[in-house]
């Protein structure tokens, strides 16, 4: 599966900082950005900016062109196909009980379009965060809870909501069986 700039670099990010053992925080400190911003882009909520980006290169210590180097123009096919269990599993650090299972993740135009099957384990609650861009959930199986706008909208399966993620959300599976969505994120991006 063709990863897009999105993954590709919050991938590469979070690979450099790890191998140097350092946390979020002390990233954040060096290369004057948030831990929050620093999370969202190692999560694939957002593309950093060239400054930011630069920033946190100089910070880990690499050169921005390690950091961007796995990210090409290619080809593009008339057609992406995704067959079942090809998807991609992404690992969140900020959505423990919450498995993302990438679909499709492409840059078009201004925007970057990510598609996943989440699944969310019973009894799980995720805390607030922000995405930087528009979200569509579908509910393919059980109900689950999100929270917004100090606002709690109930969902089940069939149910879609559409929402700016700017908005910070929570997500919520008050069930014993596991949940699952289909999401869809319109990120813009930063160039």
């Amino acid at each position: 599966m063709k990863d897009d700039s999105l993954s590709l670099i919050g991938k590469k990010i979070k690979e450099e900082r790890k191998k140097r053992n350092l946390s979020l925080q002390q990233i954040a400190e060096r290369s004057d950005v948030t831990a929050g911003l620093l999370s969202k882009i190692e999560n694939f909520r957002t593309i950093p900016s060239l400054p930011v980006l630069l920033n946190i290169s100089k910070a880990l210590e690499v050169n921005l062109s390690e950091l961007v180097e796995s990210v090409r123009l290619e080809e593009k096919s008339s057609y992406t196909l995704i067959r079942d269990q090809q998807g991609e599993l992404e690992e969140r650090e900020d959505s423990l009980g919450l498995v993302y299972e990438s679909l499709i993740h492409q840059d078009l135009f201004n925007l970057n379009i990510r598609v996943n099957i989440v699944r969310i384990h019973g009894n799980v609650f995720r805390e607030p965060i922000a995405t930087d861009g528009m979200e569509l959930v579908y509910v393919l199986n059980g109900d689950v809870t999100y929270g917004l706008n100090g606002e709690k909208i109930h969902l089940t399966k069939g149910d879609t909501l559409f929402f700016d993620g700017s908005t910070p959300h929570s997500v919520q599976n008050n069930q014993e069986e596991e949940a699952i969505l289909f999401k869809v994120y319109l990120i813009p991006r930063k160039d």
